[in-house]
């Protein structure tokens, strides 16, 4: 009879002291949280230094106007018609990306001293271009596909950024979620090339080329590639389509009989290019592809002719706007 009350007592010590465990342990995961959010990584500064030369912008100014698309997301989102239209907008950022782990503002890259890239170094923007690290050792997102572009490529992008004109214009900081910053404190670090960069590339319209642009300048395989929505790794076959961006599936490009180019001609698949944006909204960079030269187009075609064959059926209502 008396040793209710005593069980009871038990009980209550019992959950008390596990509810400080778990407290404890809550608030020891908050500060390793909060302590990583500004981890600093190591990483080589590439031998790239821009150029004067007038042929070396001219490629540049291609690249950033066309495959590489740099201006569908760094353009003035102000300027969005004239995105549209193919102009070329000053590069002065700011457009929202909202995802699951927060919302991410596209930087300022023209050089200006204070809102934008105008007090980096060569090698440091080299070095966030190929390894994701900021200039004061802080990891990026990993958004830009330029890992594995050549030196000559890396050399030509940050010859023209650099002669653009300096706007000053402050882009707001990013708005990491909860989710967002336990993402970044333990998922999240510097990406590298994937084995050694190539000084050049030769270009040609062979599958080799092709493969070489669809990868690492217009970042065809980052979205056409199922990739997991929160670090962004790469979680099933090549260029097999299914990813969920912005509210539109991205297509099989394989040449399964599933796929969306199937049975295209070369001159089919380059006039597609020519053609622009179809479906208002569509994030493919259409306006920007519609700029890359027919010889780098094949060089694509061919590539993408090579891909492992990959059953999988997107139906065409996929391709537009969900409700």
């Amino acid at each position: 009879m008396c040793k209710q009350p005593n069980a009871n007592a038990m009980i209550r010590k019992i959950l008390k002291y596990t509810g400080i465990i778990l407290l404890s342990v809550i608030l020891l995961l908050v500060v390793v949280i909060l302590f990583r959010q500004d981890m600093s990584y190591d990483a080589p500064y590439p031998s790239v230094s821009a150029s004067s030369d007038s042929a070396v912008i001219a490629r540049g100014r291609y690249l950033v106007y066309g495959p590489a698309h740099c201006s569908d997301c760094h353009g003035d989102p102000t300027k969005a018609d004239a995105i549209k239209a193919g102009q070329e907008v000053p590069l002065t950022g700011n457009y929202a990306f909202n995802l699951e782990v927060g919302t991410f503002y596209t930087r300022n890259i023209t050089p200006d001293n204070e809102t934008g890239i105008g007090n980096w170094t060569d090698p440091e923007l080299a070095r966030a271009f190929r390894y994701g690290v900021k200039r004061d050792g802080r990891v990026l997102f990993d958004f830009m596909p330029f890992h594995d572009a050549s030196d000559e490529d890396l050399t030509a992008i940050i010859s023209f950024l650099r002669s653009q004109k300096p706007i000053k214009h402050k882009v707001p900081d990013h708005e990491i979620n909860l989710m967002g910053r336990v993402v970044k404190a333990f998922l999240i670090k510097p990406v590298g090339p994937s084995g050694e960069v190539p000084h050049a590339v030769k270009k040609d319209t062979t599958a080799a080329y092709g493969k070489y642009m669809t990868w690492s300048i217009a970042n065809c395989r980052g979205c056409h590639t199922p990739r997991d929505p929160m670090t962004g790794a790469f979680i099933g076959e090549e260029f097999s389509g299914g990813s969920d961006i912005d509210g539109f599936t991205t297509a099989n490009l394989t040449p399964h009989k599933t796929g969306r180019i199937y049975g295209w001609s070369q001159d089919k698949f380059i006039q597609r290019f020519r053609e622009g944006r179809k479906i208002e909204k569509s994030p493919m960079p259409w306006n920007s592809f519609s700029k890359i030269s027919d010889d780098e187009l094949k060089a694509i075609y061919n590539y993408l002719q090579t891909l492992k064959p990959v059953p999988t059926k997107i139906e065409a209502t996929q391709m537009v706007a969900k409700q």
